[in-house]
C-alpha cells in the first residue's frame, strides 16, 4: 500500500494549494477582486482603454493559473489511479444488495449516525441525520457530547469532569471491578508529584492520603509503590528506578481509553466502533480471503446457498487480540469451528475434536478411535470443554 498512500498524499497536497502552481481558490478569488474592483470603476465613470486591457489581462492570467493547477491534479489523479491498479491486479468483487429493504436500509443509517456521535464528528452528524430522517434522541445526542467534553478535558490534563461522572456512577463501576477512578486520582497524583521543582511531595502526600486512601484495601500493591516512589525523586532518577512507569506519558494517556471503555459500557454499547472493527476487520484481509474461498468453491462446483452462509470449514481469518471478543475452537478433524449443538470434546488422552467428529469416529461397544493417537475413548467418558 505505500505507493498508492505516497500518491494520494501527493494528490491531498495538491488540493490543499500546496504544489507549484497557484491554488484555484486563490485564483478565483483574485480574479473576483478584480471583477469587483472593475465595477466600481464603471459605476464612477472612470474607466479607460487601458483597465479595460489589464481587467482583460488578468483575466487571462487568471485562466492560466487554473488550468495550470487543474493539470497537476488530473496528472496526480492519474499517478494515483495507475498505482492503485498496480497494487490491486484483480477487479473487485461484486455482492448482492444486502440493504435493499427499509429495514436493512434504516438500520444502516442508524449505525453510520451512531458512529459519527461517537467519533465526536457532530456537525457531520446532525446534517446526516436530517437529511437521512433518522431519529436519534436528545438525550442519546447529549451523552455523546459530554463523553467527547470529558476526554478533551483528559487530554488536556483536566480530571474534573471524568472523576465527577465516575463519582455519579460509582456503583456501577465497583459492579464491573473498574480501576477508572482510582486511575483518575493516581494520574492526578503523579502529576503534582512531578509538578514541583525542586521536588516536594507534600502537596501529593495530602492528595493521596484524601482521595487514594480509600481505595487502599482493592490497590493495596499499587498504593504502596505510590508512596515508595517518592524516594526516587526527581524525575531524571524516577525514569531510571523500578517505578520508571509511573512517570511514563501512557499512565496519564490510557486513561482517554479506558474512560470510553466504561461510558460506551454504562450505554450498553461495544468499548471498540462497530465501523470501525467492520472496517479494519474487511480491509484487512477479510473479502479477499471470501474471494478465495468462494472461488475454491467454484471449482469443487458448489456454491454457498445463501447470502449470509459463511464457509467456516474452508476460510480462516486472522483477527488481532483486540478483535477477539471470545474463545473458539476449530475442529482438527472436521474443519469445523465448535457451537453450543456440536462442542469441543476431550478425549481420555487429552486430545480434542469435535462431538460430531466423535461420532463418526464410533467403533463398537460405543468407543472411538483418537485420530492423532492409538488410545480408544468410551463415548460417555468424553468431556466436554467450555472455552
Amino acid at each position: 500500500m505505500e505507493a498508492p498512500l505516497k500518491e494520494l498524499t501527493k494528490l491531498e497536497r495538491l488540493a490543499t494549494a500546496k504544489g507549484k502552481a497557484a491554488s484555484i481558490q486563490g485564483s478565483l478569488d483574485s480574479l473576483l477582486q478584480a471583477l469587483q474592483q472593475a465595477k466600481v470603476a464603471a459605476a464612477s465613470g472612470d474607466v479607460n482603454s487601458d483597465h479595460i486591457q489589464n481587467l482583460s489581462k488578468t483575466v487571462e492570467g487568471k485562466k492560466k493559473e487554473v488550468e495550470e493547477r487543474q493539470k497537476e491534479i488530473y496528472s496526480s489523479m492519474s499517478r494515483f489511479g495507475k498505482a492503485w491498479d498496480k497494487k490491486f491486479t484483480t477487479s473487485l468483487p461484486t455482492y448482492s444488495d444486502l440493504f435493499s429493504s427499509p429495514a436493512s436500509v434504516a438500520a444502516l443509517q442508524r449505525t453510520i449516525a451512531l458512529h459519527l456521535l461517537r467519533t465526536g464528528q457532530f456537525d457531520v452528524a446532525e446534517t446526516f441525520l436530517d437529511e437521512a430522517g433518522v431519529e436519534i434522541s436528545p438525550e442519546m445526542r447529549s451523552q455523546f457530547v459530554e463523553l467527547h467534553d470529558i476526554l478533551k478535558g483528559l487530554r488536556n490534563q483536566d480530571i474534573t469532569l471524568a472523576l465527577d461522572w465516575a463519582r455519579r456512577h460509582q456503583g456501577f463501576l465497583r459492579e464491573r471491578g473498574s480501576p477508572l477512578e482510582f486511575y483518575l486520582h493516581r494520574s492526578q497524583y503523579i502529576r503534582l508529584l512531578l509538578s514541583a521543582h525542586p521536588p516536594n511531595p507534600i502537596p501529593a502526600i495530602r492528595y493521596a492520603n484524601e482521595n487514594l486512601r480509600p481505595f487502599y484495601t482493592e490497590h493495596e500493591s499499587e498504593f504502596k509503590r505510590l508512596m515508595a516512589c517518592i524516594a526516587y525523586l526527581p524525575l531524571h532518577k524516577l525514569q531510571h528506578s523500578q517505578y520508571s512507569d509511573l512517570a511514563s506519558p501512557s499512565l496519564h494517556f490510557d486513561l482517554e481509553t479506558l474512560f470510553a471503555k466504561e461510558y460506551c459500557a454504562r450505554l450498553g454499547m461495544s468499548r471498540q466502533v462497530p465501523l470501525r472493527v467492520v472496517g479494519d476487520i474487511g480491509g484487512g484481509g477479510a473479502l479477499s480471503r471470501i474471494e478465495k474461498g468462494k472461488k475454491v468453491m467454484r471449482d469443487r462446483k458448489s456454491e454457498w446457498s445463501h447470502n449470509e452462509e459463511l464457509p467456516y470449514n474452508q476460510i480462516e481469518i486472522p483477527l488481532p487480540p483486540e478483535n477477539r471478543y471470545h474463545s473458539i475452537f476449530a475442529c482438527l478433524v472436521s474443519k469445523e469451528q465448535s457451537t453450543e449443538h456440536n462442542p469441543p470434546m476431550m478425549l481420555t488422552c487429552g486430545h480434542v475434536i469435535s462431538k460430531d467428529s466423535l461420532l463418526k469416529l464410533n467403533k463398537s461397544a460405543g468407543r472411538a478411535k483418537c485420530p492423532y493417537c492409538p488410545v480408544e475413548t468410551p463415548h460417555n467418558t468424553a468431556l466436554r470443554l467450555y472455552f
